[in-house]
């Protein structure tokens, strides 16, 4: 007899993602982070559990296949499908939950989801993001991680094609 896979409950909807969370069926402080990862790798898992630390729950959310496309990171990408990056991401044990969002930014998904953080790379200026708006609206917080491990999906492709 087979089991399904654990980690899989860790996958929600959105709608049930919101759902849960109104339930109180994670502990507080919510972090909330959102992206492609579309080869995971060192940088990610790092920057994972780092906000991971930041909160009581991590909640990631990641860019359907359609919304990456959109994103011009190349015509093949993504490379693995929005339900293989999901699987990826809930097979972590820092991760507590895993959803995705349609959209170009994931602004209405933290709107339902209400996080009391958002975290983002340190890439990002968390003052010019309309997300971070909405979390300091009803009293959260935003943090960008610097980087500790320099590593993306696209340098890991180009040294693959060469």
């Amino acid at each position: 007899m087979t089991t399904a896979p654990r980690f899989e409950s860790k996958i929600l909807s959105p709608d049930a993602c919101r759902q849960m969370l109104a339930q109180g069926g994670l502990p507080r402080p919510w972090v909330f982070t959102n992206g492609v990862f579309d080869i995971l790798h060192r940088g990610h898992v790092t920057y994972l559990d780092q906000a991971a630390q930041l909160g009581g729950s991590l909640i990631v959310a990641v860019n359907t296949d359609a919304s990456v496309r959109r994103l011009g990171k190349g015509a093949d990408r993504p490379l693995n499908t929005c339900a293989d990056r999901a699987a990826l991401l809930a097979a972590l044990a820092c991760v507590d939950a895993v959803t995705w969002f349609e959209e170009d930014t994931p602004l209405e998904l933290i709107q339902a989801l209400r996080p009391d953080m958002i975290v983002k790379g340190g890439d990002y200026d968390m003052d010019l993001l309309p997300e971070t708006a909405a979390v300091r609206g009803w009293g959260g917080s935003a943090v960008a991680i610097p980087f500790e491990h320099e590593r993306s999906t696209t340098a890991l492709l180009h040294k693959i094609r060469q």
